[in-house]
């Protein structure tokens, strides 16, 4: 295998091979790559792009390979995958500038940057990628306060189509800076990322729970508390959770005070306490590092559906009552709902390529099963989207399984597809990554 790219210092994985089964699929979703290339450095990825290009098959690149519509890999084309890129290294210590491998986990970060006091607003998952989660946005425990991991990038270091190694910051190359923060994959291979990271303490974290027959009075101050609530406030609500009773699951608000002190951390949780009969309540003082969880790997057969929208101030409540009362019947989608507003509502809708500025919640449904329960539940999953869609706006791409057309649309709003569209036709005229949300080159 070793001579199909010549020079080539990583490793190839072929169908042949014993790791093949476990290197052909992602996190989620199975595939039948003809190969997967492990790059070793930079250069290794531009022989692999180069290879990929010549060959005219399909490309798939793979970070932490957590992407629901499965980008991560292919059947019959090429994975490139970024595992062996994962260096972190802190680059600027008084700027807290962080220099992290296009093939870094969220988790490996957060663990690198605990002995320094440091911390940069990413995901909630250890196993995500640094790039997938980054490109198309990065909502988390940290959103209010420090905004998207998008909104802490200083600069990338990227792979393009035609092979080249460009460094795209404010102050370089700005409109493809512009692009891949929230224009996905389209734009090349991001080899190494340059965060703005920022000091942090141990944070208060835990879950809250509340009875099912008291989410839709719940989640409604809850939503409504947000307004007001202290930016150093993250919180998560999920509910009709069929692994813990479906339509009688409890109502757990999940959620993050980011500062150790106990008396401002109560004032900003208790609000949200007071709101109903509290079943569970395990909030507690908690390194950040320890506070992202390992990935869920679903059993061979079963899949993930999710779907996902931003609700703006106007539309919550109504979103808010068609949840709930979708959530109290049988065979319910699984129901996330996610506050952001804060500091990334401060950012200009056309600063970056994500343009949900506006919103006050993103939320998503998700259905778990074998394909039989995925294809039965696909009507009453339409009729819930059907009562939703006149009142919400646009999809959040990380929480998305599809990507067709529509969902394109949905993550792009027009004039940003538009300036997207102009900036790939300049790096990726062929559209040779186009296993994404893909933009078409203009």
């Amino acid at each position: 295998m070793s001579a199909v790219i010549e020079g080539f210092g990583g490793e190839i994985v072929g169908p042949d091979d014993a790791e093949y089964d476990a290197a052909s699929r992602t996190v989620l979703v199975g595939g039948s790559p003809a190969y997967v290339l492990r790059p070793a450095g930079v250069e290794d990825v531009q022989k692999a792009v180069a290879y990929v290009a010549q060959s005219g098959l399909p490309l798939a690149v793979r970070g932490g390979g957590h992407a629901f519509a499965g980008f991560g890999t292919n059947d019959g084309g090429v994975v490139i995958e970024l595992g062996k890129l994962a260096g972190i290294e802190l680059v600027d210590k008084e700027r807290h500038v962080v220099r992290i491998g296009g093939g870094a986990t969220w988790g490996q970060v957060a663990a690198a940057l605990a002995p320094h006091g440091l911390a940069i607003s990413s995901g909630d998952t250890k196993s995500v990628g640094v790039g997938g989660l980054t490109l198309s946005g990065g909502i988390g425990w940290k959103v209010r306060k420090y905004g998207l991991a998008l909104d802490n990038l200083v600069a990338v270091e990227i792979v393009t189509a035609a092979g080249d190694v460009v460094r795209a910051s404010a102050d370089e190359n700005a409109e493809l800076f512009w692009a891949v923060r929230g224009g996905g994959g389209n734009f090349g291979i991001v080899t190494a990322f340059e965060f703005a990271a920022h000091p942090t303490t141990d944070i208060y974290f835990g879950k809250l729970a509340f009875p099912a027959n008291e989410i839709a009075e719940v989640l409604q101050g809850w939503a409504a508390y947000q307004r007001t609530a202290p930016a150093e406030l993250t919180s998560i609500a999920a509910f009709a959770n069929p692994f813990l009773g479906g339509p009688e699951a409890p109502l757990e608000i999940e959620l993050a005070y980011d500062g150790d002190d106990a008396e401002l951390a109560a004032q900003a949780i208790d609000p949200i306490r007071k709101l109903g009969t509290v079943l569970a309540d395990d909030v507690a003082l908690r390194p950040y590092a320890e506070v992202l969880v390992d990935g869920v790997v679903p059993p061979p057969g079963i899949q993930l559906i999710t779907r996902s929208a931003f609700v703006d101030k106007d539309s919550v409540p109504e979103v808010l009552r068609i949840l709930a009362e979708t959530g109290a019947s049988q065979g319910s989608p699984i129901m996330s709902v996610r506050t952001v507003g804060g500091a990334v509502s401060r950012v200009a809708a056309d600063a970056t390529a994500y343009a949900h500025r506006e919103a006050e919640l993103m939320f998503a449904t998700t259905t778990i099963g074998p394909p039989p329960v995925i294809e039965a539940t696909k009507p009453a999953r339409q009729a819930l989207w059907d009562k939703l869609t006149p009142q919400v706006t646009g999809a959040y791409a990380n929480f998305l399984s599809d990507a067709g057309d529509a969902d394109v649309a949905a993550v792009y709003p027009t004039a940003t597809y538009e300036r997207l569209a102009a900036v790939k036709r300049e790096y990726d005229p062929t559209n040779l990554f186009a296993g994404n949300h893909n933009v078409r080159p203009a």
